[in-house]
């Protein structure tokens, strides 16, 4: 009965926040070096005092375990070696389960704990069950344990943890891992000599492994006798993960008495796990609504789940050239997929395939060659599926048992539609490139398949995707004899017909591989957002640099800030670490000796410039919120003659028309500009003019450059610049404000310029212009067509208002998409018109079957290519 009260007791105090009691009792009991062991109420370690019961799991306190021999053990490459004394190094035991058979937690509104997000791997031992030793911090490991209890620990690849055991890392252990730190290279495969293809790449990992020494690398094996993993004979390291000798973790006792200064503790202690009664948990609050903060943001290199290496290796067969191209290839495209500072990827050469460890530090195998696969190497595949890996195979005769490659000449290197199923049984149809193969059954026993299949939409439906799921421990394969990897751009795409139908696809190209990526195990979330960086101010034009400081110096506070209602800029003439970045508050380096950037010339933005004032001042990021909210504080108060433009390389919260976002990647070129128009002109009088002659601007840019006229650049109404009529590439956002007798107008543009994915880009179109005509264009800059676009902008305002819209339209009807084009008024169902020109104030003039010309307006979400529906103006 006491012992129940105590246990009442301490849920009454803690009842909302389990993780504060098992904090509380860590942060108490570590000096004794006892240990504290999560884990079911069966597997309660002997002599364990239970201190918290859920569900049948318990939070026991026991005798100090330790471990003083790493032998057997494949070590992480993390640093520092050394355990902090705020840390708690603790063994995981986790055991293999077959994929649908996966724990779920009981009620959606649980929170989700993720393994990888608490702690820091220091070393593993593949097996049954999967051990790892890894450090977190009192926090990190009091939430680790609480989400054990309650069945919100995940953990990934078919392991579910079953018990966590802090331990004491003996001096010599400690020892181990500090020598392994200074002997063992950075890398999983030891470096060998490549072509120039390769090697770049591999030097700019190893550089970034020096900058960036808190960061989980990778791991690599302890090198015993015969120097294979865990110290096993080296013939037996090519039999995969299984080849390591199962031996239960090795911990020495050491008999501590337990002083426990709770006095409601000491009593608990004694209880055992049947006595103790579970007691109600509200999940309403979660882990968060504790005093204590149980998740500190971490900025170390994300680890897989399983604690082995976020390693992703690529085989593409020998290394003649056409495998490394196909090797660029691939780690491109997984590139684009995956966070590369969460995951590595590495070129698998067949002699390191077959001789080094590789099977035990990696997450996914990808099998890229068109050649057959050596059969001593395919055995090694084959084992390491067999022990819970996982395999890409990509356009590869590499198959399993049950199925065979079957060669169809006439799809190979032929633009195919695709029906590609998902894991919610959701379909996705898109274009692709056949690599001319098919899945058919083979010999052997018939394999059961997963969920992600894909066939081609023709009368016999070949299968070309195919999902399998191998062994016992829940290894997967997913094959594809379609050509994920390859851009459209690619040399085997011959005809303009045939790029056209692979970039409208391309997004569900990325849409397929991400869901086959996800399937297998690897994160395919958003990438890591970019910290804000500094604006620099620059001065397009010298002579107006030195009334530009003047202004300045007349204009920011004591402080040198200028405030407005969405920010404040802090004037500075050079930049520290100390001063803060939010998106409210920005500081401006005014010294531009210190201004480079990779993405941004100043030189050729300044050459291509040739204006009377627009775009002089130069307010530059290379990441920000967006630049539609820069220059609020100076639109209204800075001169007209020093025309205001903000550029950015990177926009994290870019803005399309309505709530719509803009996705804003590098490669795209990205600014804001400000123009005031008087009320009373030409363009004054027809403000919606001003979203066209900005689109045209950008047309012009390109296909005024002499021999990029016919560069399939077009603009659409009301606002969007597309490749012909088939994909949009940028588009146009204009806010005015009128005060007094002007309109201040910030004219929002982004357009792609080099980056390819996850849709089109202007180079793309250069591209296939050159391999279509035989020419040799130069790919663009984002920096030259800025300055270019503001350029033609301003000749653009300057002809509307001497001859208003006449002036503008013939050159607007050149490169726009809609002369006689038939769409439908309202609905699906409505009138059929035909589209005639622009009215006088830039809205549509359609013909209508009865003969009467009438303007109508874009709907809600811009002119609709696909729907083609317009509004009809109300009067």
């Amino acid at each position: 009965m006491l012992i129940t009260l105590c246990y009442l007791y301490l849920w009454a105090r803690w009842g909302r926040g389990p993780a504060a009691l098992v904090r509380t009792t860590v942060q108490q009991l570590r000096a004794s070096r006892c240990s504290f062991t999560f884990c079911r109420a069966a597997a309660q370690p002997r002599g364990a005092r239970v201190c918290l019961c859920r569900g049948g799991r318990v939070f026991c306190v026991g005798e100090s375990q330790s471990i003083d021999d790493l032998n057997k053990w494949a070590l992480f490459l993390v640093s520092p070696f050394i355990l902090e004394a705020e840390h708690i190094a603790f063994v995981t035991e986790s055991i293999w389960v077959q994929g649908d058979t996966l724990q779920r937690p009981s009620s959606s509104s649980e929170t989700i704990v993720k393994w990888s997000d608490c702690c820091l791997p220091l070393a593993c031992r593949p097996g049954d069950p999967y051990q790892l030793i890894a450090k977190a911090s009192v926090d990190d490991f009091s939430k680790l344990g609480v989400a054990f209890l309650e069945d919100r620990l995940q953990v990934a690849n078919g392991l579910i943890p079953q018990k966590i055991v802090s331990v004491h890392l003996h001096d010599s252990a400690l020892k181990e891992l500090k020598d392994q730190a200074s002997d063992t290279p950075a890398q999983l495969l030891e470096p060998q000599p490549e072509p120039s293809v390769e090697s770049k790449p591999e030097l700019e990992a190893m550089e970034h492994v020096g900058r960036e020494d808190h960061q989980v690398l990778g791991s690599a094996p302890t090198q015993g006798q015969g120097g294979a993993l865990g110290g096993e004979p080296a013939g037996e390291s090519d039999r995969g993960v299984g080849s390591v000798e199962h031996c239960h973790l090795h911990l020495s006792s050491c008999h501590e008495c337990l002083e426990l200064e709770n006095s409601t503790i000491e009593s608990v202690k004694f209880a055992s796990a049947e006595n103790i009664p579970d007691l109600p948990y509200d999940y309403s609050s979660g882990l968060e609504g504790i005093a204590y903060d149980l998740c500190p943001k971490r900025e170390q290199r994300r680890v897989n789940l399983t604690g082995k290496a976020p390693n992703i290796l690529l085989y593409v067969g020998s290394d003649s050239q056409d495998a490394l191209d196909r090797l660029q290839q691939v780690r491109s495209a997984l590139a684009d997929c995956v966070d590369t500072n969460c995951y590595t990827l590495y070129h698998l050469p067949l002699e390191s395939a077959l001789r080094d460890p590789w099977p035990d530090n990696c997450l996914l195998v990808v099998i890229a060659t068109r050649e057959s696969v050596p059969e001593d190497l395919s055995r090694r595949f084959m084992a390491y599926l067999s022990q819970g890996g996982k395999v890409l195979g990509l356009s590869s005769p590499f198959t399993l048992a049950g199925f065979q490659v079957t060669r169809k000449a006439a799809l190979q290197d032929t633009v195919q539609s695709l029906v590609f199923c998902k894991a919610d049984w959701s379909q996705v149809r898109l274009s692709v490139l056949s690599s001319g193969c098919v899945y058919e059954g083979g010999p052997g026993e018939p394999l059961s398949l997963g969920k992600l299949q894909g066939h081609l939409d023709n009368k016999d439906e070949d299968r070309m995707i195919v999902q399998v799921p191998f062994g016992t421990r829940g290894g997967e394969a997913v094959l594809c004899q379609v050509h994920l990897e390859l851009p459209p751009s690619s040399p085997v795409v011959q005809t303009q017909e045939d790029f056209n139908l692979l970039k409208s696809s391309n997004f569900r190209r990325y849409e397929v591989l991400k869901e086959i990526l996800t399937t297998l195990g690897l994160s395919c979330d958003a990438k890591h957002v970019p910290a804000l960086t500094p604006l620099y101010l620059l001065s397009a034009a010298e002579e107006i640099r030195d009334p530009l400081m003047q202004w300045l110096g007349k204009h920011v506070d004591a402080e040198g800030v200028i405030k407005s209602s969405k920010l404040s800029l802090k004037f500075v003439s050079s930049y520290t670490s100390e001063i803060e970045i939010t998106p409210s508050a920005i500081p401006v380096v005014t010294d531009i000796e210190t201004f480079s950037s990779e993405n941004f010339n100043f030189e050729i933005y300044q050459q291509n410039l040739q204006t009377k004032k627009l775009g002089k001042v130069i307010l530059f990021a290379e990441v920000t919120t967006t630049t539609m909210s820069l220059l609020d504080g100076l639109m209204f108060e800075m001169p007209q003659e020093m025309g205001l433009i903000a550029i950015a390389v990177h926009q994290t919260q870019g803005k399309g028309r309505g709530r719509n976002a803009w996705l804003s990647p590098v490669g795209s070129a990205l600014s804001t500009l400000l123009v005031s128009i008087p009320l009373r002109s030409q363009l004054g009088q027809r403000i919606p003019f001003v979203q066209h002659l900005m689109s045209l601007a950008v047309v012009e840019a390109v296909r005024s450059i002499p021999g990029y006229q016919d560069i399939n650049l077009r603009v659409k109404w009301p606002n969007d610049i597309y490749y012909s009529d088939l994909m949009k590439l940028g588009g146009v956002l204009v806010n005015s404000t009128l005060m007094g007798e002007t309109f201040y107008i910030l004219i929002g543009c982004g357009f792609n310029v080099t980056n390819s994915n996850p849709t089109i880009c202007i180079n793309d179109l250069i591209t296939e212009y050159n391999k279509q005509h035989g020419a040799e264009l130069k790919p663009l800059r984002a920096d030259c067509l800025i300055a270019r676009s503001v350029t033609v902008l301003e000749k653009l305002i300057d002809t509307f208002q001497d001859e208003g819209p006449n002036g503008v339209l013939p050159l607007y009807y050149k490169y726009w998409l809609h002369s006689a084009q038939q769409v439908r008024l309202g609905s699906a169902e409505g009138p059929k018109v035909w589209i005639v020109g622009l009215d006088d104030s830039g809205f549509l003039l359609v013909h209508q079957e009865n003969g009467e010309v009438v303007t109508v307006h874009p709907d809600g979400n811009s002119f609709d290519m696909l729907g083609n529906l317009i509004i009809p103006k109300q009067p």
